[in-house]
């Protein structure tokens, strides 16, 4: 039995053909598309970090998470190692219980959430624990599971969508909705029509996946920030901006906190 830091240990291989540019990186491109987790991690660190003072010092974490996530990936796809696959996917799943914990809608869960975040954190926290144990049984469908929870909340943005009036709200959803939707097919057919991408010598699926997810998730993150702060912070808006500039078509958006004077 190959060890788990071997290369090529892990049961999943991406479409792209490997050591084809190096023989010390199994694949290439899907290697080094992770660079753009290190580029608007702490961008959008920095970009919230306003919001982040008045909301939670929580949130930090969100994006060093990002971050590790996209380490992860790159040294899962640079050995295509069992550790690796792990590692990438316990970071992933980890980043997401960070943004359940902090941003969850309080109208979604009143029983857990009520008027003390920390009981509906401290649950989301010990089902993570459990699911990073649980993964090293079953590996092959971790991918499937933690796409199915980004499908959860999704699905409660598209929600949101239908009911809100707010147009900034209605366009970010939007944008996230397309973003991931996009992502999501460029995951599939690299998965599952591998076969003919490599017959016209096309093996950036994966790469693209990356590049598409690192965006879209920043979109999700003022997403659920909008709508966490008629619950969160009462007497204060939030006014979305787009790096670098407002006026782009398109930009990194991220939030800034204004006071109303009033309850929302």
């Amino acid at each position: 039995m190959p060890s788990i830091f071997a290369y090529q240990s892990s049961e999943v291989d991406w479409c792209e053909i490997n050591f084809l540019h190096s023989e010390l990186v199994a694949e290439f491109y899907n290697t080094f598309s992770n660079v753009t987790f290190f580029i608007f991690g702490p961008l959008m660190m920095f970009l919230m970090h306003p919001y982040t003072q008045k909301r939670s010092p929580y949130i930090h974490s969100v994006w060093i998470l990002f971050m590790v996530t996209g380490l992860f990936s790159m040294y899962f796809h640079m050995t295509l190692s069992f550790l690796g696959q792990l590692l990438d996917e316990i970071a992933i799943l980890w980043l997401l219980a960070s943004g359940y914990s902090i941003w969850m809608p309080r109208c979604y869960f009143p029983a857990f959430l009520g008027e003390n975040r920390f009981q509906f954190a401290c649950l989301v926290i010990i089902t993570t624990v459990i699911s990073t144990f649980l993964s090293f049984l079953q590996p092959t469908i971790n991918a499937y599971a933690l796409n199915s929870i980004a499908i959860h909340i999704l699905y409660l943005m598209i929600r949101e969508y239908k009911k809100t009036s707010n147009e900034e709200l209605r366009h970010i959803i939007h944008v996230s909705v397309v973003l991931w939707a996009v992502a999501l097919a460029s995951w599939i057919g690299d998965q599952f029509l591998c076969s003919f991408w490599q017959r016209i010598n096309f093996f950036y699926l994966h790469s693209i996946w990356h590049v598409l997810i690192s965006i879209t998730f920043p979109y999700v993150v003022v997403a659920m920030a909008l709508l966490d702060a008629s619950y969160e912070m009462p007497g204060q808006t939030l006014k979305v901006h787009y790096w670098p500039r407002d006026t782009w078509p398109v930009g990194l958006p991220y939030v800034e906190v204004r006071s109303d004077g009033k309850n929302c």
